[in-house]
């Protein structure tokens, strides 16, 4: 009597898994299919500036509904294209990450319309103990003496100020490749800048040392600062300005006109001695 029900409960477990199995195999047939589009992506990682190579894209199929902005659907037509920024492998290649075509590959790809590259020279201390990577934005500190009557010596004279505000650093060293897991230690950074602020650094690294400062890569603010002088730096009170000299032209120029005023002499004799007066 046991045996026979355990083996209808086991029937009956059967006979309702097939049926979920039929009601869920209808309802995916009953689904309307999602169509696929063949787009270009990479097969590797590639670092920008690097010049693409047929081995280096593949077509993938992409959700049609959700395909990237600007996708590329012949592998052909990115041969010989440069990236101006670095892709991962199995991300898409759009025209928004390759630089005009006819672009020759390297660092200057990357400059942006109207901007210049320039480098500075850098040590371990100036370039931010080497966390000043590519792609980084930094601000430029120049160290030089102010210009004064030279009474004071040059250690009161001496200022640091920032010159430069959120720099892009296109390249350390020769690599444009970004590298996020550890520091790199190098002797010079290249940096975008507009015209304007290459003449200003070219004449910064003349008058003085240079320094780099990381900031923040989403904060765009200005820093508003009159610089550090030593007083500064120690709380010492600047030196009152010397009182304004005394207008000396004015004096002459009074004096030339009372010179040139008409003078009326009368002459005056006292006892045996004469003399002339004049008003």
């Amino acid at each position: 009597m046991k045996n026979r029900r355990a083996y209808s409960m086991m029937a009956l477990a059967i006979l309702l898994g097939l049926a979920a199995v039929a009601m869920a195999s209808r309802w995916l047939l009953g689904q309307t299919p999602t169509h696929a589009s063949r787009i270009v992506v990479a097969t590797g990682d590639i670092s920008l500036g690097q010049r693409l190579a047929p081995e280096m894209v593949k077509l993938s199929d992409w959700p049609a509904d959700n395909l990237p902005e600007g996708a590329v659907g012949d592998p052909m037509k990115l041969v010989g294209r440069v990236l101006k920024v670095s892709v991962l492998r199995g991300e898409p290649l759009a025209e928004a990450k390759l630089a005009p075509a006819g672009t020759l590959g390297g660092l200057s790809a990357l400059i942006s319309e109207g901007k210049r590259a320039i480098t500075v020279r850098v040590n371990d201390v100036v370039g931010v103990a080497g966390f000043a990577l590519p792609g980084n934005f930094v601000d430029i500190l120049v160290s030089t003496q102010a210009e004064g009557s030279g009474t004071q010596g040059d250690r009161e004279l001496a200022i640091s100020k920032i010159v430069l505000e959120r720099i892009l650093v296109l390249a350390v060293a020769q690599e444009v490749g970004r590298d996020d897991t550890k520091p790199r230690v190098v002797n010079a950074v290249t940096l975008e800048v507009a015209p304007e602020q290459a003449e200003k650094l070219d004449l910064a690294r003349s008058v003085g040392s240079l320094s780099l400062v990381l900031r923040n890569q989403v904060d765009p603010r200005d820093a508003t600062t009159t610089g550090a002088t030593k007083n500064s730096l120690l709380g010492i009170a600047e030196p009152a300005p010397p009182p304004p000299a005394p207008p000396v032209k004015r004096v002459a120029a009074v004096r030339q006109v009372a010179a040139a005023r008409p003078r009326h002499c009368i002459g005056a004799i006292d006892g045996l001695k004469s003399r002339q007066e004049c008003l």
